[in-house]
């Protein structure tokens, strides 16, 4: 139905004045060319083992997020590489310099335990929040809407070229958090790290542009937007009409949580920046594998491509 062909007899088919349509009898009547049931079959096969592939990265990077969130919980939530420690235990599945990093003992404060050497902050301190971004209204620059940020994972879907008017600032690293309701509770965010080198990009005015301040590393604030507790705090900061509830700046920033010392940031930055930049490869690679499936099969229906073309493009794309 995407093959040039078969729009030109949509078009050709359509009758009416005021209307122009279709008719179900027009329909019936279209005809199309397909190639011999055997290759046919190898099509499938062909196009078959794209999705296989596409479906391996989309779980691996579910994989790798899950990662991703369980060492941030690990260490900064349960804080379980000192609870060992301070039991006399190693920390499990951690190599002997990192586990050096961490202190054997907490020391009280007065929002509870926090581990020796560290502190507790608010939000507001910890993080900018909605930081300034350089961008002047008309220029042109990577725009994403809020229906492109993503309900899991980090990538967004897609993003458009458009003049600047009024909404988000942002710019690689930071991430971005859907401040109003319902998309808040559907977990709508994202982590930007899809513009160039000193670029900068704009989106709705319905994101919460969050960014850590030292020592956290970038990607602390997309695990920390994507943590439970977090969100839940988020959504009961909201207020306004119904339906048209948002997150209230001053509240979210009264959150509290755990700042490492610097080394303990470092290794952690260490550990989990590779893995958002693997997410992000994936993500890619599933893009163009998805773009090239639905660009080669009506060609290859049609018959204006041949299987053995087909597959040297998809390996040159891979």
């Amino acid at each position: 139905m995407k093959s040039p062909s078969y729009r030109e007899q949509i078009v050709a088919s359509a009758k009416g004045t005021t209307v122009v349509m279709l008719t179900k009898d027009a329909v019936e009547n279209f005809t199309f060319k397909l190639p011999p049931p055997s290759e046919q079959s190898a099509i499938y096969s062909f196009l078959d083992s794209i999705n296989d592939r596409i479906t391996l990265l989309r779980e691996t990077n579910a994989t790798l997020e899950a990662i991703a969130q369980a060492l941030f919980k690990s260490w900064f939530v349960d804080f379980d590489p000192v609870r060992a420690k301070a039991a006399g235990l190693e920390p499990q599945a951690m190599d002997a310099p990192t586990a050096a990093l961490f202190p054997d003992s907490f020391e009280d404060s007065e929002l509870g335990l926090v581990p020796k050497g560290w502190s507790w902050a608010a939000l507001a301190d910890a993080y900018e929040m909605n930081p300034s971004r350089k961008l002047k209204k008309g220029e042109v620059a990577p725009y994403l809407d809020m229906s492109s940020a993503p309900t899991c994972g980090h990538c967004s879907d897609a993003y458009i070229q458009r003049e600047m008017g009024s909404g988000a600032k942002f710019t690689n690293g930071d991430t971005l958090l859907a401040r109003i309701t319902p998309c808040l509770e559907n977990g709508k965010s994202a982590f930007v790290d899809f513009l160039g080198d000193g670029q900068n990009g704009w989106g709705s005015t319905e994101f919460l542009v969050l960014r850590p301040k030292s020592p956290l590393p970038e990607y602390h604030g997309y695990l920390l937007a994507r943590h439970k507790a977090f969100r839940e705090f988020a959504i009961q900061s909201m207020s306004g009409t119904s339906g048209r509830q948002r997150i209230q700046n001053d509240v979210l920033g009264r959150f509290f949580l755990a700042i490492p010392t610097e080394s303990v940031a470092n290794a952690f930055s260490d550990l989990v920046m590779p893995i958002q930049k693997s997410i992000t490869a994936n993500h890619q690679q599933a893009q163009t594998l998805t773009q090239l499936r639905d660009t080669l099969l009506p060609r290859l229906i049609s018959g204006q491509l041949r299987l053995p073309e087909a597959e040297a493009l998809i390996q040159e794309a891979l």
